[in-house]
């Protein structure tokens, strides 16, 4: 029986081992010239391919259509140059490589699933990662598998996910594209998908409300430590607009667009629509920026806008520790919540009008607002048109006239000594675990762990060292790293003028 037993045991290690994995090196002095002299239709698990860095960009174009696993996952980085340049992917100009064969070859530049060559629906396991990635637009043109010209359509996007699971898309940049990123759901087969520490900016078309710097459905996104900015001149999207379930926005910088953020219904999707975690979504750590040239003032909608209100999100946003920027010369509005079905746990957060508090609306009429210690100016309204839902104000907000940034026409949104939203923070209603606050954004796509300081967290996206000498941004993961735990760290960090803590 014992030998049984050691056979048995032998013959699972082998089978759950990794095939032999390869790396592809592609570029300047390598074994590989062109992108398309990877093998991509037999990508297999653990194969990497290194796209190297060169002063001129690559004008190729590509789908992933292959698998790895969760311990070999294939993967797809950028190679950087001397000065930490990103290798250039553009599509203006590009080639499918032969034997590549995909549908809505117009609709992307590097695409994941959806392929006749290789044959598969659903890639799985896929990391894109250290790339400049641009160029998916109307404008340009490109030379299929069959070696036609074609046109991009509208909504072409340098980075496309059209069937796909486990996919994570790091440290690239994305711009110049009718939308940067595009998830699609698939009916609900797109899942989990993690978006980190990307810069996404110049995307969407002129004249256009319909093209986005991301535009996202699946079940299970993560958005974390991400830049996004201002869309291509004259273009009327949205920075991040998403129709998912189980959506996670934390620790991004996310400033312009006709809204910062638009989250609304799974049109396409009974799936989504019908997954317990469509009903949640978490927002918070973020820096929130609203323009004074941007298109709507509304800086975040919740619900839905395909008209059929049946299928709208009407669950509960949970909006905390964000800092939130308006330097609009005129009003400008929080939350529109689309029905009295929506509602949203507004706490923890700092809010700022550059225009004075009297030109701030909490809501855009309707829905059910919770508002709970937040930093906020005096002065505002619940809706300037009339309130047609619920605002429960517990009483706890710091309203003040000056937040006290460290440097606001610099964008330091810090917090000086003094401030009111220093140690000002209050339970999180309804928030599990999982979604603690534990990180906070640094200039530009990074985080750092955020370490309370004080009696209690500060409001806002940062927790805010007030004693000098105080680390630089990113310090803070070398004290981690040196002193081997949070915990430590926490007895070593700097503490707030108006700390009661001694531990």
């Amino acid at each position: 029986m014992q030998t049984r037993v050691v056979i048995v045991c032998a013959l699972v290690a082998l089978a759950a081992a990794p095939v032999s994995a390869t790396t592809y090196d592609v570029g300047p002095g390598q074994p590989l010239a062109a992108i398309g002299d990877a093998p991509w239709a037999t990508l297999q698990p653990g194969d990497v391919v290194r796209i190297h860095w060169r002063a001129e960009p690559y004008r190729e174009k590509w789908v992933i259509g292959r698998s790895g696993t969760e311990q070999a996952p294939i993967v797809v980085e950028g190679v950087l140059g001397p000065g930490g340049e990103r290798p250039i992917v553009s599509g203006d100009g590009a080639t499918t490589p032969a034997p590549l064969n995909f549908w809505n070859e117009a609709r992307g530049v590097i695409k994941v699933g959806g392929s006749n060559v290789p044959d598969s629906e659903l890639a799985a396991w896929v990391v894109i990662e250290n790339l400049d990635v641009r160029s998916a637009h109307q404008a340009y043109s490109f030379t299929d598998d069959s070696g036609a010209a074609q046109s991009y359509a509208q909504n072409a996007a340098a980075i496309f996910v059209e069937a796909a699971q486990h996919v994570v898309i790091r440290n690239c940049v994305i711009s110049d594209s009718g939308n940067g990123l595009f998830v699609a759901a698939s009916d609900g087969a797109t899942r989990d998908v993690r978006i980190e520490r990307n810069w996404i900016v110049g995307n969407g078309n002129v004249g256009s409300i319909y093209e986005h710097n991301t535009y996202t459905a699946a079940i299970g996104i993560v958005y974390e430590g991400n830049r996004f900015g201002p869309l291509r001149p004259g273009a009327g999207g949205n920075n991040l607009k998403d129709r998912s379930a189980g959506l996670v926005v934390r620790y991004n910088w996310i400033e312009g667009g006709n809204r910062e953020l638009d989250l609304v219904d799974a049109e396409d999707s009974d799936v989504i629509v019908n997954d317990p975690s469509y009903r949640d979504t978490y927002v918070y750590g973020n820096v929130l920026i609203e323009p004074d040239d941007s298109g709507n003032r509304q800086i975040v909608h919740y619900g839905g806008d395909s008209g059929n209100e049946a299928i709208y999100r009407k669950g509960r946003l949970h909006f905390f520790h964000n800092t939130v920027v308006s330097t609009r010369a005129g009003r400008t509005t929080l939350l529109r919540l689309s029905t009295n079905d929506e509602s949203a746990d507004v706490v923890d957060n700092v809010i700022w009008m550059q225009a004075g508090g009297d030109q701030l609306e909490l809501l855009a009429e309707f829905g059910d607002l919770l508002l709970s210690h937040n930093w906020i100016e005096p002065g505002f309204v619940d809706a300037f048109g009339g309130l047609g839902g619920t605002i429960t104000d517990d009483g706890t907000n710091e309203e003040e006239l000056d937040p006290l940034f460290a440097d606001a026409a610099a964008q330091d949104f810090r917090l000086l000594p003094g401030s009111g939203a220093i140690d000002a923070a209050g339970p999180l209603p309804g928030v599990p675990p999982a979604h603690a606050v534990v990180a906070q954004y640094v200039e530009h796509q990074r985080t750092e762990p955020r370490v309370t300081s004080g009696a209690a967290p500060d409001l806002g996206a940062f927790e805010t060292c007030v004693a000098a000498p105080c680390p630089e941004p990113g310090a803070v993961l070398g004290l981690v790293a040196a002193l081997g735990s949070l915990a430590t760290l926490r007895r070593h960090s700097c503490r707030s003028s108006r700390s009661t803590s001694t531990a």
